[in-house]
């Protein structure tokens, strides 16, 4: 890989706990040697309603300035579905990580690259296919 590529860490925030926010974004920044996009870094839980210009406008920037959408899909989020639309359609690749057994959409199958079960398989999907 000549140049690491960027994630941006696509998942669930509204609504839900300081741990259901980061660990995962944390954990992936820990395996993954290149840039990551962290919509974390603006925390606006609680404050969505006075944002929503804020919220979306710097989302799709993250999307924009990213290589790679990296999708926590552990609870339906109607952000995580726009985000993976509109990346989809810019051409990023989408990699989404599920559960086994987890029921996915026709949407989201179709709008994704990858379903892996695991953050580590993931990332080694988008090492190698960048290689």
């Amino acid at each position: 890989m000549s140049q690491l590529k960027t994630i941006y860490l696509c998942g669930p925030i509204n609504g839900c706990t300081d741990e259901e926010c980061t660990d995962w974004r944390e954990f992936v920044k820990g395996i993954w040697s290149g840039p990551t996009l962290d919509p974390m870094r603006r925390d606006y839980r609680g404050k969505e309603d006075d944002s929503v210009k804020e919220i979306v406008e710097l989302d799709k920037i993250d999307v924009i300035n990213s290589d790679v959408i990296l999708v926590n899909y552990d609870k339906p989020s109607v952000g995580t579905s726009m985000e993976i639309l509109y990346a989809f359609e810019r051409g990023k690749l989408v990699v989404v990580v599920a559960k086994d057994g987890t029921r996915i959409s026709p949407w989201m199958r179709y709008h994704s690259h990858a379903i892996l079960n695991s953050f580590e398989g993931a990332i080694a999907h988008v090492a190698g296919f960048y290689a």
